[in-house]
């Protein structure tokens, strides 16, 4: 299977240059201000990549305000991939979870205090699961922003090392965009705002 890895488009989908594969997926800020007009052009889009993709997954991020706050219009307005909020799909024999959650940053959407109630999202994550997708990097993985602040969550980073994925992908912090491979898990960071990062490859064997 080959992966294609995406986030924080921010509307700006139609300026990417994407490869083929099997699975697209996108880790949240599909829009810039959570506008349901600009989730109905990002499902066009996507409906548009039907010869690149048999299967894709979606989760929100911070700026995707409709999902939380209208969450029924907002979700019956993407009809061309498959919506994940601390759910799971199986695609190809492969489990993948999605969840939107991040550390409380700034008073966008889909934020929680670091501790007890993260850490509750989290441990919704099945022990079974072979591609985790959050919007937010785990703490100290691709998460250094450029002021030098370690933004990722050490919550999700424990939770990650029960579970042990194959692949975590996440965004967020555009500037931290890349991947690395630790220990058997791969991270991407696939932040692909203004071109800075993604789309990130990942062959699955």
């Amino acid at each position: 299977m080959r992966i294609v890895c995406i986030s924080d488009t921010h509307g700006g989908h139609r300026d990417l240059a994407l490869p083929p594969g099997d699975l697209l997926i996108h880790a949240g800020d599909i829009t810039r201000h959570g506008e349901l007009a600009a989730v109905e052009e990002f499902d066009r889009w996507l409906g548009s990549l039907t010869h690149l993709y048999r299967h894709k997954v979606v989760i929100c991020g911070n700026h995707d305000f409709c999902f939380q706050e209208q969450p029924t219009p907002a979700r019956s307005r993407l009809t061309n991939a498959v919506y994940l909020e601390d759910t799971s799909v199986t695609v190809g024999g492969v489990t993948v979870y999605g969840s939107p959650w991040q550390p409380w940053f700034g008073g966008w959407a889909f934020n929680l205090p670091r501790g007890p109630e993260l850490a509750a999202v989290w441990a919704k994550i099945p022990e079974r699961t072979d591609i985790l997708v959050t919007h937010g990097p785990p703490a100290g993985v691709l998460d250094r922003t450029n002021r030098g602040d370690v933004a990722g969550c050490k919550d999700l980073f424990d939770r990650v090392w029960e579970v042990r994925p194959r692949l975590h992908v996440f965004g967020h912090i555009h500037e931290a965009a890349g991947r690395v491979d630790i220990d058997g898990v791969t991270f991407v960071n696939a932040s692909s705002y203004q071109g800075r990062g993604g789309p990130v490859v990942v062959e699955w064997a």
